[in-house]
């Protein structure tokens, strides 16, 4: 289960993305994050203080060359965590239900970014977009093993891929939602 402090810090939308950055691109100097991220640099310096807070991110000395630039690295590569882990106290689960909405808006935004952009880009890459919707019947213990299935078959896919194969690859956002519902 996640602090609830670490559930603040992360769904920020700014300290996302510096997530999401250094995730896709390793360690990187705070200039290099304002630039690509099209933010100031105390504004990146001060996002990046709070996520060291929480042990999201971590500065990386060893990769500054004159001392002056400050480069930081990623810690960790995932969070787990749902409203209910909060349940003993109801002010840190309608925070922790503020940031599952803010997950949700942002990977439906992340979404809707793809599909006003999707036809200028090439038709191979409209082609490899999908999207799927599926039901089923299931116990509550059926879908907790569907989710473990679906997020270790999208590590083993990440890890087989051959970083260095020469290749040029894109980042991609996969996001999956499994729950009960009506017809």
């Amino acid at each position: 289960m996640e602090s609830i402090e670490t559930l603040r810090a992360v769904h920020h939308s700014t300290r996302r993305r510096i997530i999401e950055y250094l995730f896709l691109h390793g360690p990187s100097q705070v200039g290099t994050l304002a630039a690509e991220l099209d933010q100031q640099v105390g504004s990146i310096s001060h996002h990046l203080r709070i996520l060291e807070r929480v042990g999201v991110v971590a500065r990386a000395p060893e990769l500054s060359t004159d001392g002056r630039t400050s480069w930081w690295r990623l810690t960790r590569g995932g969070f787990a965590w749902a409203p209910d882990d909060y349940s003993d106290s109801p002010a840190d689960r309608m925070q922790a239900k503020a940031a599952e909405r803010a997950s949700i808006d942002h990977q439906l935004g992340r979404l809707a970014a793809w599909k006003r952009r999707q036809d200028g880009d090439t038709e191979e890459w409209r082609r490899a977009a999908f999207s799927n919707d599926m039901m089923g019947r299931a116990t509550p213990e059926e879908l907790r093993e569907l989710s473990e299935l679906i997020t270790a078959t999208w590590r083993a896919w990440r890890e087989a891929i051959d970083l260095e194969d020469g290749q040029e690859r894109r980042p991609v956002f996969f996001f999956t939602h499994g729950f009960p519902f009506r017809p």
